[in-house]
């Protein structure tokens, strides 16, 4: 099922045989993504409303993994955490861009299949971006989407640090 196209990209629904390429867009992408196996960031994906990017020649460009709060499955504190601040969500795991395609709006075009799936059904879109070790990048990349701070948890003994965002769908 495509969900959305352009003319270089069309973004579409997570499929087992995307795995593979996936997991090296992901691994490419930590610390600013969690560090996974294979076998969890499948279970991860399958779990979820995971969006792929695939441009023409069917490479694929990044994903973006949703979860709705109540996914027990999902054992991650940060999912924890904004369920504790509310229930009417669709929460970001992660978004990852090919090392390849950075910079080329990928992550503005899976978002804005996001924003258009969830609005209407759920009030806010969630994520978290690491403080420390830093993403300024990401900081940046969400305040331009209209992301806002919603809060701050540290871990690791204060070695680790996120922010929580949020932004209102329409």
């Amino acid at each position: 099922m495509v969900l959305t196209h352009s003319p270089a990209m069309i973004i579409r629904a997570y499929e087992p045989s995307d795995l593979p390429e996936l997991y090296v867009i992901n691994q490419a992408g930590v610390p600013g993504v969690g560090d996974e196996t294979e076998t969890t960031l499948g279970k991860w994906l399958g779990l979820s409303d995971a969006r792929v990017a695939v441009d023409n020649d069917g490479r694929l460009l990044g994903f973006i993994n949703l979860l709705p709060p109540g996914t027990m499955e999902y054992t991650s504190a940060n999912l924890r955490w904004l369920e504790a601040w509310g229930d009417d969500f669709i929460y970001v795991d992660r978004i990852a861009i090919a090392e390849t395609a950075r910079g080329q709006r990928i992550g503005e075009a899976l978002y804005a299949a996001a924003f258009d799936a969830y609005a209407g059904t759920t009030s806010w879109i969630t994520c978290e971006v690491n403080l420390r070790p830093p993403n300024p990048g990401s900081i940046r990349f969400h305040d331009r989407l209209g992301f806002r701070e919603i809060g701050r948890r540290s871990y690791a003994d204060d070695m680790k640090e996120v922010v929580y965002l949020a932004r209102p769908l329409a």
